[in-house]
């Protein structure tokens, strides 16, 4: 799986699972393509924005 691909289905479903998260760390630390790391640069700002939730923010947020 590529990392656009794992950002597309976060960008379209507004939801970033602890797996995704994980496979998208393993996925920067080998090489990819520059429209992997342009994805990678939006899912951020999307996440930033609020506009994707992460998953393991929520279970930190859960704690408090």
């Amino acid at each position: 799986m590529l990392i656009r691909e794992l950002v597309h289905q976060a960008l379209a479903t507004g939801y970033l699972s602890v797996m995704a998260e994980n496979k998208l760390r393993s996925l920067l630390q080998s090489k990819y393509e520059h429209e992997d790391l342009c994805a990678f640069m939006q899912l951020q700002k999307a996440a930033m924005e609020g506009l994707v939730k992460q998953e393991s923010r929520d279970r930190i947020q859960a704690c408090d």
